[in-house]
């Protein structure tokens, strides 16, 4: 009886390893899609400019390609510990007048991109 006790034990816990496991992936996928709809809507408003569009998030630089920023374990702007990065570039999309970019969020940790997102906006000439 000891032993299936022990047995089920073991399970349970297993089964609460998991679920916290679980628990903390959808928080981090939640928390870059927030990132990335943020980034994508700074973008959109500068029309692709990834200079003014940095200016507008916290902790973000431009790297002379194109949009950065780096987090910490807490999702805080990073100091000296790094561990998510949010990323932006310009995409070509074929179309005049049709601006489009790229948004991602990259764990940095384990070395794979939890969310990734793409935003297009109309560029309007000074003509109109």
């Amino acid at each position: 009886m000891l032993l299936v006790f022990a047995l089920a034990a073991a399970l349970c816990l297993q089964a609460f390893v998991k679920s916290d496991a679980l628990s903390r992936a959808s928080e981090d996928r939640d928390r870059a899609m927030t990132l990335c709809q943020n980034a994508a809507e700074a973008v959109r408003r500068c029309q692709g400019n990834m200079e003014q569009a940095a200016a507008l998030l916290d902790g973000a630089r431009y790297d002379g390609a194109g949009l950065m920023a780096d987090y910490d374990q807490d999702w805080e702007p990073a100091g000296e510990t790094m561990r998510y990065t949010l990323g932006a570039a310009r995409l070509d999309s074929g179309v005049n007048g049709l601006g489009k970019a790229q948004v991602w969020v990259r764990d940095e940790a384990e070395e794979q991109e939890i969310f990734r997102l793409e935003v297009a906006w109309q560029e309007v000439n000074a003509h109109g």
